[in-house]
Parts: structure tokens; sequence; C-alpha cells
């Protein structure tokens, strides 16, 4: 993605994200290593009767029934004998095959196969998926939730269901809860908080924070129990927009401001010691959209899963013009797998984006219909 000669100093979105998630640290997770066989025994890969191949399709008494879970010292399999087993349980002592269930007929109080069986059929051999001490998953591997399964399978503990706590905080002397026609209501707030808690965070909304830089030096030196805080307002070139140079007084290191994205120039991210500061432009649009887009890096490099990629592909119902140079996130309807888009009217018109399913990515100077183009999903 080129940087905009028009734009030289505004950083591109990869560039930003990638600064991002080099900038957190991840948990420090421990490799894995298999703490016994796996199977620890042979087991059945299928429902059926576990028998000894060499007698082949001859008739055989049934001893029983082993389930997952038994112990299978209870059966000897022997010449003319078979054992009901069910699938996952231990094969029993003298059985070296599996016969299905569908390939069985009676035969009076016997069974017999109606297929030749062969030694190892439909059996799961002892350490066929790993040996006692073989590494399952070198250290710093990033968790899912297969892994998380794999670390219970090998019975060690369990990581904690770690949810980041992020604290949300509106800034601007003009919000209030009862507006004059000047003034406006707090939406970013409640709306980021939101996000933040569809996206798995552990939130706290927090009263707004008025355009003054004690008062927001004051916020930042002491922000609590939170990793991250999410800011709206205040990043970008007013005269009250003063959080980018309260962090710098505060010793913060400013991992990025203003980014080539329309809406969503002003973005800041910074870190304040253990605290990663999420400067989100005031207007809404932009806010939900930055934060859509960094909040869920942020929260897995932290939570120590892989990098997101919140990215879809559709075609465009219609063309969407794009007369800036930097690329346009274009709020859209997605129907029946193709995007509508909606008129929007710029980076404070709430009203569309609470009507959009998707906001298409728009190279200048637009796409023309038909064109297959990534979007995002409005959660």
């Amino acid at each position: 993605m080129a940087m905009s000669c028009d734009h030289p100093d505004l950083l591109p979105l990869d560039e930003a994200l990638r600064r991002l998630w080099e900038a957190l640290p991840a948990p420090a997770l421990a490799e894995v290593r298999a703490e016994r066989d796996d199977p620890a025994t042979d087991r059945a890969a299928m429902d059926g009767v576990a028998l000894r191949a060499v007698e082949g399709r001859a008739p055989r008494r049934i001893l029983g029934t082993l389930f997952a879970g038994d112990d299978p010292a209870a059966f000897t399999v022997t010449p003319g004998t078979a054992v009901r087993i069910m699938t996952g349980a231990a094969l029993p002592p003298g059985a070296d095959a599996i016969v299905p269930v569908e390939q069985l007929e009676a035969d009076g109080d016997s069974l017999h196969p109606t297929t030749d069986p062969r030694p190892g059929d439909h059996v799961r051999r002892c350490g066929d998926q790993a040996r006692a001490g073989d590494l399952l998953l070198p250290a710093g591997t990033p968790l899912n939730a297969a892994r998380v399964g794999l670390r219970a399978q090998e019975g060690l503990p369990l990581p904690g269901r770690l949810r980041i706590r992020v604290g949300v905080a509106s800034t601007g002397d003009e919000l209030v809860p009862h507006p004059a026609p000047h003034q406006i209501r707090d939406s970013n707030g409640p709306m980021l908080a939101a996000l933040a808690h569809r996206l798995g965070a552990d939130v706290t909304l927090r009263p707004t924070l008025p355009d003054d830089p004690p008062a927001l030096a004051a916020a930042l030196r002491n922000p609590g129990d939170i990793r991250i805080l999410m800011t709206s307002g205040g990043v970008s070139m007013g005269d009250h927009d003063h959080l980018p140079a309260v962090l710098k007084d505060l010793g913060a290191t400013i991992l990025f401001h203003k980014i080539r994205l329309k809406p969503g120039k002003p973005m800041l991210a910074a870190r304040l010691g253990d605290l990663l500061v999420l400067g989100l432009p005031g207007n809404p649009v932009s806010a939900h959209l930055n934060a859509l887009l960094f909040l869920p890096v942020a929260l897995a490099r932290l939570e120590g899963r892989a990098a997101p990629d919140p990215w879809r592909r559709a075609r465009l119902a219609a063309a969407v013009k794009n007369k800036g140079d930097r690329p346009l996130l274009h709020p859209c309807r997605l129907v029946e797998g193709r995007l509508e888009p909606l008129p929007g009217k710029g980076s404070a018109d709430l009203i569309t984006l609470a009507r959009a399913d998707a906001c298409a990515w728009i190279e200048s100077p637009g796409q023309e219909a038909g064109a297959k183009v990534r979007y995002l999903t409005i959660v």
C-alpha cells in the first residue's frame, strides 16, 4: 500500500497495525509435550466387535461389551470368541482387529464377519498420534480453542479466561446529558463500550473527560486496573486536542499518530508503561471503525492469540466514488452476498453507520459496480 504524495506523513493502515502488534507483549506460553502415548493403548475406531483377524469369517461367540472407559482386562479374546466394542473403548487382550457393525451378521448365538478382517483394521494403535515426551506445541504458540483442548488432554493447567480490562472515556466539553443546540450527548462512549464487550473485553465506561490537560494527565497517570484505555476525541489539530501533547509530557511512547484512512486519519496509539492508549477520533464513524480495526489486534496480542484478519470480500452492487487520496471505508448493506452502498454523509453520520452491515474498502478514485472489494463487518 503506497504512501500518498499529498499526505507523506500519514501511515498506511497495515503498517499501523503491525506497529501496534509488535509493541505489545504476548503472554509467555510454555511448550506442550505429550504426557503419555496418544492413544495410551490400542482403541476402537468404530463400533463393532473386537476379534482375532486370523480366524477370518468364522463365527464368534460374544463374551460381552466394552464401552469407552471400561477396563479391557475384563475380557480376553480367545479362538472362537469376540467382544462387542464401542468407539473409543480400549482393545481387550487377544484382539487385534475391529469389524464394524455393518459388516457383521448373526449366526444363531454368534456373529460372523461378512468380510475378511485384517490385523489393525479400525484400530487406533497405541502412540499413533504421539509418543510420551514428544513436543506437541513449541513455546509461544498463540492460543486457540483446539490448543486449549490439547493442554487439557495432556493434563496441563488450563489458562484462565483472559479477559483484558478496557476502559472507555470520551473527551470534550461539548458532551452533556441534556444538550442545548450547541452541545451533544456522548454516543461514542456507549458505542465503544458495547463494541469492546462484543469483542470479548471486560469493559468499564468511564466519565467523560474535559478538554483540560491536567485532567487528562491525571486520568492517564491513574488508569486503575485497565490494560487498554480507549478515548475518543482530542487527537486532531484543534486548540482543545490535548491528548498527544499530554501523552508526550508523561513520557509515553507514541506508536503512531495519523494514518492513511478515511474516515479516521487522526488515529493515535501510545504506550504509557503497561497501559495501551488508543486515541480514537471524535466523530462517531471514525471512532467506531478505528476501534473495529485496532482493538481486536490489541486484544489478540495481549491474550496470546493469533493476529485476527477482519477482512471479507464481496462485490459492489453499485459504484462508489472516492474523491480523496486516502482509502475510504464506505458504509454498505450486505444483501445476498453483495455490498449495497449507502448514501453516507461523512464521519459524523452515525445514522448511516447504524443502518450498515459492513464498510467497503474503496481506493481512490473509486470502484465500479461489480468490483470485488474487501470489507469490514460492523459489530
